[in-house]
């Protein structure tokens, strides 16, 4: 497909794509500001969680695995479930493109599950089925609609083609800030339901302008000329590219380390706040949600000076690599949540100024700029060309089992002091960058270019 030229050089369709993934991250973040307090507070609740179809036997499976939970352990347990599949389902969502419906197509069903799960949240009844929705709606629509990006421009043009991904990237970047703090507004102003109505509507704009442009877009990414090769004459993988292999994966598994410092945020972070900071700033009472855009725009803020700073860095000679990246991102994350627990115990039993959850945000927004981007390139660049695809997708089982363990980790919040609960994902977050101490250098030995 030859795409129609657009604005600035760069193929119509890259803004529809853009456009309908700020609104779809509008949506997502909007939701997942409001849905942990929304359980907390209410959901889960005596004369409302009986309501909830499906809840009471996922509950005792759970049960039986951890002993009882309280409403607070519960909605961890819940979110940390359902935001780990949201990150696993899009591997699915990329084999049922390729053999069946194409990306085009994918993405428009991947929208309206994602549309019908948002309305589901308006119900008590439906809420496990809101959530199954928006997990098989993120699956189809995610991983589907970065491959269209990609499939926009000609094999050989790099250089527009990265340029296409920082705007779609924007794009990304704005809906996430965006989402937490519309939805969360309304939700803390109106109710609960308002701020879910929001993220309906907003997703059911994303998909009114992936429709608009529906014909500037690829039906189908074509694969690349190794994939269409039967199996036997491709190349096989080499002692040497098991050798890279094992070490990719070695990464991976580390960096799952800042993650886990990281997505905290998303899950117990909210609640913690709500009971422990002073959210007063004269006659304004800040919005919990809102703290969730702080590191999405932190994000937008540090990117061009992160880019600038390495780009001289390399330049000269110098600079941190992507292994020492990913452990300058694990030392940031455990800081901040040092910084955290500091702010905690200076606090001595009052409320914490909101300052401190303001900067505690924004160092993980740093750290996410070191570690994650790192180790996307880290993997584009090295992984052999045979798997090159599925190491990808590989690396976003990291967030998978991050999500999953950080709702575990937060199902023991109640259990511990809001101190020793921060301090440990300081530890979390130091273990990654002493790991990356101990053995990034032999790692990067065997993942340099020859």
């Amino acid at each position: 497909m030859k795409a129609a030229a657009g604005l600035r050089g760069h193929p119509r369709g890259l803004f529809y794509l853009a456009f309908t993934e700020a609104w779809e991250r509008f949506s997502y973040y909007g939701m997942s500001s409001l849905v942990v307090l929304y359980m907390v507070q209410q959901l889960l609740l005596p004369g409302h969680v009986g309501h909830i179809v499906g809840l009471a036997p996922l509950r005792a499976a759970m049960e039986a695995l951890s002993g009882p939970l309280s409403p607070q352990a519960l909605a961890s347990r819940l979110f940390g479930l359902y935001a780990g599949c949201v990150y696993l389902t899009p591997l699915l969502g990329g084999i049922i493109a390729d053999r069946w419906l194409g990306q085009r197509n994918a993405v428009v069903v991947g929208a309206l599950s994602m549309f019908a799960g948002h309305l589901a949240m308006a119900f008590e009844q439906s809420f496990l089925l809101a959530l199954l929705l928006l997990v098989l709606g993120s699956g189809l629509l995610k991983g589907n609609i970065s491959a269209q990006v990609g499939a926009l421009y000609p094999v050989d043009d790099t250089a527009r083609r990265t340029r296409g991904f920082v705007i779609f990237s924007t794009g990304i970047n704005i809906g996430a800030v965006l989402g937490p703090l519309v939805c969360g507004y309304l939700g803390a102003a109106l109710g609960w339901h308002y701020g879910f109505a929001a993220a309906a509507i907003v997703m059911l704009a994303g998909l009114a302008t992936y429709l608009a442009g529906y014909r500037q877009l690829p039906a189908r990414v074509p694969r690349s000329a190794a994939q269409h090769q039967p199996a036997e004459q491709r190349a096989a993988l080499t002692a040497a590219d098991w050798r890279v292999l094992r070490a990719l994966v070695a990464v991976i598994v580390i960096a799952i380390l800042p993650s886990l410092a990281y997505t905290q945020h998303f899950n117990v972070m909210p609640v913690w706040i709500q009971a422990h900071v002073a959210l007063g700033v004269g006659n304004l009472r800040i919005p919990v949600p809102w703290f969730q855009s702080i590191d999405a725009l932190t994000s937008i803020l540090v990117a061009a000076p992160l880019l600038w700073l390495w780009r001289r860095q390399a330049e000269r000679g110098g600079g941190p690599g992507d292994i020492a990246r990913i452990g300058i991102g694990s030392w940031l994350a455990a800081g901040s949540n040092l910084m955290l627990a500091g702010a905690i115990h200076f606090a001595d039993g009052q409320l914490v100024r909101p300052i401190w959850p303001f900067l505690y945000c924004v160092g993980l927004g740093l750290a996410f700029m070191h570690y994650w981007p790192a180790l996307l390139a880290l993997v584009s660049r090295t992984a052999p060309a045979r798997v090159n695809s599925t190491m990808l997708g590989v690396v976003f089982v990291n967030l998978f089992v991050a999500n999953i363990v950080v709702g575990w980790i937060g199902g023991h919040y109640e259990r511990m002091s809001p101190l020793s609960f921060w301090a440990w994902h300081a530890v979390l977050g130091a273990a990654g960058g002493l790991l990356v101490m101990a053995f990034g250098r032999g790692l990067e030995r065997v993942l340099r270019p020859a």
